[in-house]
C-alpha cells in the first residue's frame, strides 16, 4: 500500500505542476502557481519521508505536515476556480483525488496513532 500511495501522490504532484503552470501569468496566478507546486509536491516528498520509517512517533507526525500539505492543495485549486482562473474540467477530477488522499492519509495518521498509543 505505501508504494502504491508514494506512486499515486506522486503523480498528483505532478497532474498540480502541471495545472498551477496553466494559471495566468498574473500577480494572481503567480501566486497561486507557487503555492500549488510547493504544496502538492511537498505532499509527495514527505509522504516519502515518512514511509523511511524512522520511527512510529516520526511516520505519526510526518503524516501531520502530509495531510496539511494535500488539504492546501484543496484550498489552492478551490481558491483558484473561485477566483475564474480555472474552469470547472480542468480542477474537478483534481479536487476529487485531493480529497481522496486526503482521506487517506487521515485514516492512516488514526491507524498510527492506535496502535502508537495501544503498543503495537
Amino acid at each position: 500500500m505505501k508504494t502504491d500511495l508514494i506512486k499515486r501522490s506522486n503523480i498528483f504532484a505532478h497532474r498540480c505542476v502541471k495545472l498551477a503552470i496553466q494559471l495566468p501569468k498574473n500577480k494572481l496566478g503567480s501566486h497561486i502557481e507557487g503555492q500549488l507546486i510547493r504544496c502538492s509536491t511537498s505532499v509527495t516528498a514527505n509522504y516519502r519521508a515518512a514511509c523511511l520509517g524512522q520511527s512510529k512517533k516520526a511516520f505519526i507526525s510526518k503524516l501531520g505536515i502530509v495531510i496539511e500539505e494535500a488539504d492546501e492543495c484543496i484550498f489552492w485549486i478551490e481558491f483558484a476556480k473561485d477566483e475564474d482562473l480555472l474552469n470547472e474540467k480542468d480542477s474537478k477530477d483534481l479536487i476529487i483525488e485531493a480529497k481522496e488522499l486526503t482521506s487517506i492519509f487521515i485514516a492512516s495518521r488514526i491507524t498510527a496513532v492506535r496502535n502508537h498509543n495501544s503498543g503495537k
